[in-house]
């Protein structure tokens, strides 16, 4: 069965351009020329991956990237005119897995298509994949993060680069190691990524114990630190 892509696009020629190569690729495509109708595709449609942009009318694409995670991890990439790093930002602290600047080739954004959908697929077929520290459970099988005994929402990206993290302790990660290993090599994207998912998770995770904590090092990277380790 082919896979399926919501494309949510004003702009009909870069619509249809992108219905054009995903077809050629084998997607089946779904288009909305607006926000609302966007998010009721996504809810109807089931799509395996959504490209999005962000200046729509009736709903913009922050709005829309907001409803789809609520009931959805489907893997979205977010389309910005702009190229500002505040609009790639914001894409990923809403749950966005990727991000493209206009204008963009598109051979580039169908093979972050097939990158994205390689990550959101990805993941060991055995074994439990659930981390437990002091008031900490990372669940990466069911996606759930459990803080001090409350379940907290919180993005694909997030969980699994704290998992990545968590699963070991003291070890020193660069930028560059994660987003190869977490974000897979063929990533398109650059370090300040790496630096605002781990801002996110700081804002859920400060504070909450004094056996564990998110680390930075200076000059080389992230670690997940555990006292008496």
């Amino acid at each position: 069965m082919n896979k399926k892509a919501l494309v949510v696009e004003d702009d009909r020629n870069i619509a249809e351009l992108l219905r054009l190569y995903l077809e050629k690729d084998g997607f089946e495509v779904v288009i909305a020329s607006d926000g609302g109708r966007g998010l009721e595709l996504a809810t109807e449609e089931h799509p395996d991956i959504v490209l999005l942009d962000i200046m729509l009318p009736v709903k913009d694409g922050w709005e829309v990237c907001r409803g789809i995670r609520q009931t959805s991890k489907v893997p979205i990439i977010m389309l910005t005119a702009k190229g500002e790093t505040l609009d790639k930002i914001s894409g990923l602290e809403m749950g966005a897995d990727d991000y493209i600047t206009k204008p963009f080739d598109v051979k580039e954004l169908v093979a972050r298509v097939h990158a994205v959908m390689r990550r959101a697929e990805g993941g060991d077929a055995g074994g439990e994949k659930k981390l437990t520290f002091d008031k900490l459970v990372i669940n990466l099988d069911s996606y759930e993060l459990i803080v001090d005994g409350k379940r907290i929402d919180t993005p694909p990206k997030e969980m699994e680069l704290l998992y990545h993290l968590a699963s070991t302790p003291n070890r020193v990660y660069t930028r560059n190691q994660l987003l190869d290993e977490v974000w897979g090599f063929d990533y398109f994207g650059d370090s300040r990524t790496v630096d605002v998912h781990i801002k996110r998770l700081r804002e859920k995770l400060e504070g909450v114990s004094d056996q564990w904590s998110l680390k930075t090092v200076w000059g080389v990277g992230y670690k997940f630190e555990v006292l008496n380790q």
